[in-house]
């Protein structure tokens, strides 16, 4: 008997943009089937019952071992994209926040942890993400900074 193939899903994300002088946290990723270079914020998926402004906090003290604050809601993106060439698709709430530890503002890169993998994550001006750049993902991120400030 065939194992049915699995459907794919739409996946309910969190992340949050920390700022700080004019530019955001992200994390940098590589695309391999594109050969692309990419950043997007911290974050990652909602547990099933888990609030998303929990899951933000949950996410970032999983990949940077920090606590965070004044998380204030900013809208909501949904991204359909192709990474290592399969289809994704993410409904992703987006929030803004603070570190409590405000020595992470001075550095220009840290070290983080995604499952059992190193993460870069460098401090990016907003004037860095554009035409001829490379993208920050979700798509509509950059709109939804701008309206929001």
């Amino acid at each position: 008997m065939k194992k049915a193939k699995k459907k794919p899903r739409i996946r309910p994300l969190a992340i949050c943009v920390f700022r700080h002088e004019g530019r955001i946290l992200v994390s940098e990723n590589y695309d391999p089937t594109k050969r692309e270079t990419f950043y997007r914020p911290l974050g990652g998926g909602i547990e099933f019952g888990e609030r998303g402004i929990d899951a933000v906090a949950r996410e970032i003290h999983e990949e940077l071992g920090a606590a965070v604050r004044d998380l204030a809601y900013l809208g909501a993106l949904e991204n359909i994209f192709t990474y290592d060439g399969k289809p994704g698709h993410e409904i992703v709430l987006v929030y803004d926040g603070s570190f409590v530890n405000s020595s992470l503002y001075g550095r220009e890169r840290l070290t983080g942890r995604e499952g059992d993998a190193l993460i870069t994550v460098v401090w990016k001006p907003l004037t860095a993400f554009g035409p001829g750049s490379p993208p920050l993902y979700p798509d509509g991120l950059l709109e939804l900074l701008s309206s929001a400030t």
